[in-house]
């Protein structure tokens, strides 16, 4: 199993993060009780900039779920679109070869889903298998990668898609004036990044991947996740995910490691999702890493912002473009999300 080509696409609105922090606070104005708390937290999220679906004046103009759902279906085929096509041209697979469409996000809805709309866009094959997966947030980049690694072991003939579209903008509530809002407003951005993964038998080239491990935490669905009502997302976002991966990241990687014949030492590169500063901290410090082992993760914190399940995928592409590892060296691919569970990914280069 080998992942043979990345891509990732963006809209075409980008915003330095005091731009959007200043509009925020312009259309709070005295609603926003504490401006120097919400100051506060943007000096800290660790984000330059992001990249948004709409211009920031469009978002106040939303104002039904309905409206931003369209949007985000809208966006989802074009951005999904574009990432395909260019993790496919880097393969070298070709479109009527995928047997299979994994499909992630936690941003919106859409049935049919939006892996149909694209068979239909890029006239993939009839007999193509869609397997959407909704509602696993922030960890189903890496669940998403384990899945499709799980397909082509039963079909090692064949090769797969995996696209996650995450255009976190459109699920703002603009009357929301809790911390967990706060926080949300200026840590996470739109996006989207796909994979192709080739079966033994297809020969392609690219990273191998070992193993994969999944790990639910019973009784923590309250962690992190969505409120959804007639508004829509409500995002839930609790200090414990930080806690979450102090306590047991490091672990759960020692026993899975530990099944794979090896061990933490053994581990060259760390491809770890972007959760945010106090994650990023808290992995580190679980994991014992040496200062740098997450710079392509905190690289990609603050020029995008979290895209929520995109993250670990962009850092897996900014790995193989500009930090390959050695050739026969592995790297571990991991991610947490609602569940509350984390996945777990082995690669060989």
């Amino acid at each position: 199993m080998n992942i043979a080509g990345l891509g990732s696409a963006f809209p075409k609105h980008y915003y330095p993060q005091a731009v959007m922090q200043q509009a925020l606070k312009m259309y709070w104005g005295p609603k926003l009780k504490s401006p120097g708390l919400f100051d506060q937290i943007y000096q800290h999220l660790g984000v330059d900039g992001r990249y948004t679906v709409m211009p920031l004046e469009g978002y106040p103009e939303l104002k039904t779920w309905g409206q931003a759902n369209n949007k985000w279906i809208e966006a989802a085929v074009d951005l999904g679109e574009a990432s395909i096509c260019r993790a496919l041209q880097v393969s070298g697979v070709q479109p009527e070869e995928l047997g299979a469409l994994f499909f992630v996000t936690v941003t919106g809805v859409a049935s049919p889903s939006i892996d149909a709309k694209l068979v239909n866009r890029m006239k993939l094959s009839r007999n193509i298998k869609r397997i959407p997966i909704f509602g696993l947030g922030c960890v189903a980049g890496a669940a998403g990668l384990a899945r499709a690694a799980d397909y082509v072991r039963a079909f090692p003939e064949q090769s797969v898609a995996l696209l996650s579209v995450e255009l976190c903008s459109l699920t703002i509530q603009l009357e929301d004036m809790s911390v967990a809002n706060l926080i949300s407003t200026g840590l996470f951005g739109d996006g989207a990044a796909a994979v192709i993964i080739g079966g033994s038998k297809r020969g392609l080239k690219g990273p191998q991947i070992i193993n994969t491990r999944s790990i639910f935490y019973p009784e923590t669905e309250g962690v992190m996740g969505w409120d959804i009502s007639e508004k829509g997302f409500r995002i839930v976002l609790t200090r414990d995910v930080a806690d979450m991966a102090r306590q047991h990241l490091a672990g759960d990687v020692d026993c899975f490691l530990a099944d794979q014949g090896m061990k933490r030492s053994d581990i060259s590169t760390w491809i770890m999702h972007t959760g945010g500063p106090r994650v990023l901290e808290a992995v580190e410090q679980s994991l014992e890493l040496s200062k740098g082992a997450l710079k392509a993760s905190w690289d990609s914190l603050r020029k995008v912002g979290n895209l929520s399940s995109a993250s670990v995928l962009l850092v897996l592409e900014d790995v193989m473009k500009n930090h390959r590892p050695a050739p026969g060296t592995y790297s571990i691919l991991a991610a947490l999300g609602p569940g509350f569970c984390s996945e777990l990914v082995l690669l060989k280069w």
